[in-house]
């Protein structure tokens, strides 16, 4: 896998309308927040922009981190076994 793009998110913040621009093109948003892994088809079955925030958004209004773009599917906050299977293609 090639990363084309790295953001330090210390540096650059991405709030509301910067999340759901990221959005656009993909087909899953995978959610993980410690053990609690959401996944969300946006392809067939797109939740309300507010479910969406809530689960893409941290307590400091700011995209939480890590995010990662892998093809059409987006992975907010981190998850071992989510992050395995997502990166082995």
């Amino acid at each position: 896998m090639t990363v084309v793009e790295t953001v330090n998110a210390t540096k650059t913040r991405y709030d509301a309308d910067d999340a759901l621009a990221l959005l656009d093109g993909i087909d899953t948003l995978i959610a993980a927040k410690g053990k609690k892994v959401e996944t969300f088809d946006l392809k067939n079955d797109r939740p309300d922009d507010a479910t969406l925030l809530a689960r893409m958004m941290g307590p400091t209004g700011n995209l939480r981190a890590p995010t990662a773009r892998v093809g059409r599917t987006l992975v907010v906050g981190f998850n071992e076994e989510v992050y395995a299977r997502v990166f082995a293609g």
